[in-house]
C-alpha cells in the first residue's frame, strides 16, 4: 500500500474522531441536532465544492443512472444518520467509547460484506485472521469501557 494513500486514511481517521468531538459541541452549544446536521451538510458541501479542481465535476448521462443499484442512493441517508447519532451521542459517550463503537461496528460489518460480497464488495472470505481482529476489536471497546 503507497505511504501517501496510507497517510491520508489515517488523517480521516483522525479527522472522523475530532469531528465528532466538534460536531457534538455544536450540538451542545446549539441545542438542535437538525440544524447542526444541516450546517454540518452544508460544510461538506463547500468542501466538496473546494474539491472539484482536483478531481472533476462531471454529469453522468441517464443510462449510467438507470445501471445504479437501489440501494446505492441510500448511501447519503446513511451519511445523514451517522451525523445524527454522532451529534446526539459522542458528547454523552466521549471520543474513545463513540469511536470504539462506531469503528468496531464498521469493521465488523466490513468483515460480514467482504465474506458474503454484499453491496458490491469482491468476495474475502471471513478467515481466522479477520474473525479473530474483530473479537479483539470487541474487547477493546470493552476495555475502553470499563474505565
Amino acid at each position: 500500500m503507497p505511504a501517501l494513500i496510507t497517510l491520508i486514511a489515517l488523517l480521516a481517521g483522525a479527522l472522523n474522531t475530532v469531528q465528532a468531538g466538534a460536531n457534538a459541541a455544536l450540538g451542545k452549544a446549539l441545542g438542535q441536532p437538525v440544524l447542526v446536521a444541516l450546517t454540518v451538510s452544508a460544510a461538506n458541501a463547500v468542501v466538496y465544492l473546494a474539491a472539484v479542481p482536483f478531481v472533476g465535476l462531471g454529469w453522468p448521462g441517464a443510462s449510467r443512472f438507470a445501471q445504479v443499484p437501489w440501494w446505492a442512493w441510500l448511501g447519503g441517508a446513511m451519511g445523514g444518520a451517522y451525523v445524527l447519532a454522532m451529534i446526539c451521542l459522542a458528547g454523552r459517550l466521549g471520543a474513545a467509547i463513540f469511536t470504539g463503537l462506531t469503528v468496531t461496528a464498521g469493521l465488523v460489518t466490513s468483515v460480514l460484506l467482504d465474506h458474503y460480497g454484499w453491496v458490491g464488495f469482491a468476495q474475502h472470505p471471513a478467515g481466522f485472521g479477520r474473525l479473530l481482529g474483530c473479537g479483539l476489536m470487541i474487547a477493546g471497546v470493552a476495555l475502553i469501557s470499563m474505565s
